[in-house]
């Protein structure tokens, strides 16, 4: 029997209770911090928006950012906001200045939403504008306004300053990682010559845009010198690297396109079209741009964003009447990299090169794939091996950012999580033994490895991470030695053959509880030792303690608490100055020397931590 449908069940939300209420549409997801694209940084990217138009604008060449484990502020010293509108752009839903193109041309801010959203979603949000000696404040509590002071007179320089605190009964007991913080930050520097940012104490500038952006974010293999071109309202850098994969870093109008969109797909054709004019040769586009590592940026006015997070173009035209974002694009890359390249017949030569390596590995490994693909299917092993979920994509086909695949060691562990898991969004992948150490070998080995190659389909990455069926690969295993080195091993497979799984902070480790502590009346799972002893003490020393030794000692039942909403999970982050080769050559190579001495010399210093705590 259907339920009634009458007036009763027409409602109509305030814009604040609507944002609580649906946070999703404003800032993507929600999240703890753990991973890049938890709401809590899009908090902060909304707020950085508003500053960078106004550097954009001309006004404001500095930026002052602090954020500490429960506060942020930030403060610009542009224009400052209209004193009579500031309580309007803070609390108002579609009121803000980039409706009017005179005032705002090719911004990151389109709907006057996203401070509003920032206010909704704080336990405590305060704007001061400051603005030819007056100074406007504005203090708000969860989206209610608190207090709205008269103008006051100030001797600071014009500009705005905002302070919040994320919402614990919205993101829960977050924390935010500064790594994520800074990358945001570093990227806009890249984009705007001139700009300088403060955060933290330490300062972040850049002269040479996204050439600089490049240099910072890989490692020394590179086969030629970065080409750096520009031209009006577009910027590309680009070399090719000896990685697997290939790597962009793409942006519109200073934000961070982290799923492309219409410039980065015109690019990539572009860029294929232009390398196979220029040697007149019918390549494959794979061995063109596999190893390539690029960065663009495009300026384009009244941008449409398939999302209010920005993260992806869909915008076909630059402005009503002109040019097309993929023509204007194609024309760009068509001229420039054939004209920088028959002036460097070195740099055209390396690129020669790679294609033709690329394409010898590609041909030596077809028949290998189709025997391989023919076996999987045979055996039915890659529907026995993964318990896929119901929903991957969102209605416009993107990545849902809750889609999640656990890899599990054990039948048991799987088992433990398969009837645990939230089967709409959350797949298993079951492991048997431990994986091969691919360190060193070529990608051959991942079509003639089982383990590995119908890993690699449950993931979907066979052509690359674009089309990675799930946002978050979990690693899932025992914190025990053996399942230290499962983990190692995962690893070592996703740095040698889709180091961008990592570099995007799609790879995590699942946390699980060591202990459980627990009376008639009350159980806590604490995950280490403090939490257990900081249990004892508020349930009493009578408690039941009970350690936890692999994952396939948790029922179903239990691990349901560790993989539902309190799910805690570990990034797998590199840092911006780590080299892939370099990592796996230490952990995973043959300088048994060097790792034996790393290993005795932490075992002093543990066993000197265990003396002076006895």
């Amino acid at each position: 029997m259907t339920g009634t449908y009458s007036e009763e069940n027409i409602k109509t939300l305030e814009w604040r209770e609507h944002v609580r209420l649906r946070p999703g549409m404003y800032i993507g997801k929600l999240g703890d911090g753990s991973s890049h694209d938890d709401g809590i940084y899009v908090l902060i990217k909304e707020v950085m928006d508003n500053s960078i138009d106004e550097f954009m604008m001309g006004y404001g060449k500095k930026i002052d950012v602090s954020v500490t484990d429960r506060e942020v502020i930030i403060r610009d010293y542009g224009r400052g906001i209209p004193l009579g509108k500031v309580l309007d752009v803070a609390s108002k839903m579609n009121t803000g200045a980039k409706y009017d193109s005179k005032a705002f041309k090719k911004s990151v801010g389109l709907n006057g939403v996203g401070i509003k959203a920032v206010n909704a979603l704080s336990s405590s949000f305060n704007v001061k504008s400051i603005r030819e000696g007056k100074l406007k404040d504005v203090e708000f509590i969860r989206g209610e306004l608190v207090k709205d002071q008269n103008l006051i007179s100030s001797d600071e320089p014009n500009g705005v300053i905002i302070i919040f605190k994320p919402d614990n009964e919205m993101f829960g007991e977050y924390h935010f990682i500064s790594e994520y913080i800074e990358t945001m930050l570093r990227y806009y520097v890249y984009l705007n010559a001139g700009l300088v940012i403060n955060f933290n104490g330490e300062k972040f500038h850049s002269k040479n845009g996204l050439h600089d952006l490049l240099t910072d974010n890989m490692n020394k293999e590179i086969l030629y010198p970065i080409v750096h071109l520009q031209g009006e309202d577009i910027e590309i850098a680009f070399t090719h690297g000896m990685q697997y994969g290939e790597n962009y870093y793409s942006f519109v109008n200073g934000q961070n396109t982290t799923q492309g969109g219409t410039h980065l797909l015109a690019f990539r054709e572009a860029f294929v079209k232009t390398i196979r004019d220029f040697f007149k040769k019918d390549f494959d586009p794979s061995d063109i741009r596999t190893s390539i590592i690029s960065a663009l940026s495009v300026k384009i006015e009244d941008p449409i964003f398939e999302s209010q997070t920005k993260t992806k173009l869909g915008s076909k035209d630059m402005a009503p009447g002109g040019p097309s974002v993929r023509n204007y694009i194609t024309e760009f890359v068509k001229k420039n990299v054939d004209d920088f390249l028959h002036k460097n017949p070195d740099v055209a030569q390396e690129i020669l090169k790679k294609i033709q390596e690329s394409e010898k590995e590609r041909k030596a490994i077809s028949s290998i794939k189709k025997l391989a693909r023919e076996r999987s299917k045979k055996s039915n092993l890659h529907n026995k091996k993964l318990r896929d979920c119901r929903i991957h994509y969102d209605t416009n086909h993107d990545r849902r950012l809750n889609s999640t695949i656990f890899i599990t060691e054990g039948d048991s562990a799987s088992g433990s999580i398969t009837k645990s898991r939230d089967v709409e969004t959350q797949a298993v992948f079951s492991l048997r033994g431990k994986p091969l150490n691919t360190f060193g070998l070529t990608k051959k080995i991942v079509y003639e490895n089982e383990e590995f190659n119908l890993l690699q389909a449950a993931l979907n990455i066979e052509d690359g991470i674009d089309n990675l069926r799930y946002n978050n690969v979990v690693i899932s295993t025992d914190a025990d030695v053996d399942g230290m080195h499962i983990r190692l091993l995962l690893l070592t497979f996703f740095l040698q053959f889709f180091p961008d799984l990592v570099r995007k902070g799609h790879v995590y480790i699942l946390q699980t509880p060591l202990f459980r502590v627990r009376t008639k009346k009350e159980t806590r799972y604490c995950y280490t030792e403090q939490e257990k002893e900081r249990a004892l003490k508020a349930l009493g020393n009578n408690a039941e303690i009970t350690r936890f030794k692999g994952l396939g000692e948790i029922s179903p039942g239990e691990f349901k608490h560790f993989i539902g909403k309190s799910m805690r999970l570990e990034p797998v982050r590199m840092k911006r100055d780590d080299s892939v080769k370099d990592l796996l050559v230490f952990y995973m190579g043959k300088n048994t020397q060097e790792r034996q001495e790393f290993i005795i010399e932490n075992l002093r210093f543990e066993e000197d931590m265990i003396e002076e705590t006895a």
